[in-house]
Parts: C-alpha cells; structure tokens; sequence
C-alpha cells in the first residue's frame, strides 16, 4: 500500500499507476479513491500517471478525529501534489471532491496545475439560501448526519440504492452490484470523519476560490441530479471562472461517473487532451 504521512502528520493512501502526464482524482463523500477505478484503468491505458487519494477520515486513510474540513482537505491534497512532485497535472473532483480541487487551487495556487474538472461538484456552495435559492434546504443535509448518526450500513444503502444513482426514478435499472461498492467504501471510512465532512460541504462557500482560478475547467453536471441540484452547480460555477466551461448532461445522476463512466472519460479526455 503506497502512504505518505501530511504536514499535520496525517497518514494518507494514495494509489499511483503509469507514467505520463499525471491526472489527480479527488472522491466524493463518503467514499475513497475506489470510486474511480473506471477512470483510472481508462486512462492508465491512454498513457497517462493516474493518482487517487482516500480522503483523511476515509477509505484506508488514517480515521481522525482532527481536521476533517475542507482547509484540511485542501492542504492535504497540496501535500500530496509535493510529495510525489507532480507537474501540469490535471486535477478531476467529484462532488465534495470538487471543493476540494477548487480549495485547493484557490489556497495553494496553480503551480503544479494545467487544467482541473469539476464533476457533480459542491461549488460554488450547496446550501439553500437567498443567494443560492435552487440549493438544499439545511434539513435535508441535517438528515444525512441524522442518517450517519442512527444507522450508518443501513443508511447509506439507502442512498447507493436511491438518490445516488438515481436508481430509485422511473426507467432507471438498479445496479446491485454499484449499490454494494458504493455501501463498501463507505463503511470503510470514520463515521466521525464523514460526519464532519457533511458539515463542511454544508457550510462552505467557494465563490472566492473559483474566482481566483484560472487555468481550464470543464464543469460536468447532471440535469437529473438528486444529491447536488443542477441548478446550485455548473450553471453558478462557470460564471465565477475565468476559463470555465459547462457540460450539461440530460438525465445523468450524481454518480455518474460510475453509471455513464464510457461518456464521462470521452468528453474528459476530449477535455485535457484540447
């Protein structure tokens, strides 16, 4: 197992496959760096370095019960850019994942960075409120720590099996096999750690950090988004960036690098390769 150990003296897995230019991918809440094997192998097989990280408190990552925010996420995230010295590296988030590339660049700088992806992502915020009318109301986030708190296993098979994926619409083929890789990783991590991130998704803002990018980003939402609305999303996001571009996708869930993987790495790749 490859580890590198944070400034704050974090332990942190990370897996590292190929040579080439390096595509760093940042998991969404509450999963780990398992969640992007079918853009890893993709890619390994296109030629490029392929790194994903278990966020702190996730995955096989050390369970602390500090600094599970998204500052915290961000740093960690710079050192690990440092300690594998990485160079025009192409950054993709997912989701929360998507605020911590955005925190990221915004509080570390562009460097290391030629081009970033912001997918399904929690920018500019998620929060339901007069600036942000089309984002979640806070009860809604407060039931995921309710969930968390009351049920862990059972509750987030609820959610691989319902919003997720979208596998509880009308049309939409459940996947059993996606709801119970998607209930693993989860039940890897802390549930103090992704307790917290809950909050910090909830509470924060990336309005200031969008602004200050400035490097390519391809901003990919699903109109048919249950977990981060479309409309609190990519619309708000690419207004904030200097070199933003939106892609709309008709129908696609939150998770759909998972469900619609073949369509996702394309345009992806159409993306860093322009």
């Amino acid at each position: 197992m490859a580890e590198f150990t944070t400034s704050d003296g974090t332990r942190i897995f990370y897996k590292d496959w190929g040579s080439g230019q390096p595509i760093v991918f940042s998991h969404g809440w509450p999963l780990s760096a398992d969640d992007w094997d079918a853009q890893l192998l993709f890619f390994l097989h296109r030629g490029y370095r392929v790194i994903a990280h278990d966020r702190r408190g996730h995955g096989r990552s050390a369970q602390v019960n500090e600094g599970n925010d998204m500052n915290h996420y961000a740093d960690d995230l710079a050192d690990l850019t440092q300690h594998l010295d990485l160079r025009d590296a192409v950054h993709v988030g997912h989701s929360a994942g998507g605020g911590e590339v955005a925190r990221y660049l915004g509080r570390h700088g562009e460097d290391r960075v030629a081009k970033a992806a912001l997918i399904s992502a929690v920018t500019p915020s998620v929060l339901q409120t007069d600036a942000n009318p089309a984002g979640t109301p806070l009860t809604g986030f407060q039931g995921l720590q309710a969930g968390i708190a009351a049920n862990r296993s059972e509750f987030y098979r609820n959610v691989a099996a319902g919003p997720f994926y979208n596998f509880d619409q009308p049309g939409v083929t459940p996947s059993e096999a996606v709801i119970q890789n998607w209930w693993r990783q989860g039940m890897m991590g802390g549930a103090n750690a992704q307790y917290d991130c809950v909050s910090t998704f909830i509470n924060d803002d990336w309005t200031e950090d969008l602004k200050k990018i400035t490097v390519p980003v391809l901003v990919m939402n699903g109109d048919a988004d249950q977990i981060v609305p479309y409309a609190s999303s990519g619309p708000r996001a690419v207004q904030l960036l200097k070199q933003g571009t939106l892609k709309t996708y008709a129908d696609f869930p939150h998770g759909m690098p998972t469900t619609h993987a073949d369509t996702i790495n394309k345009d992806l790749l159409a993306f860093i390769e322009s």
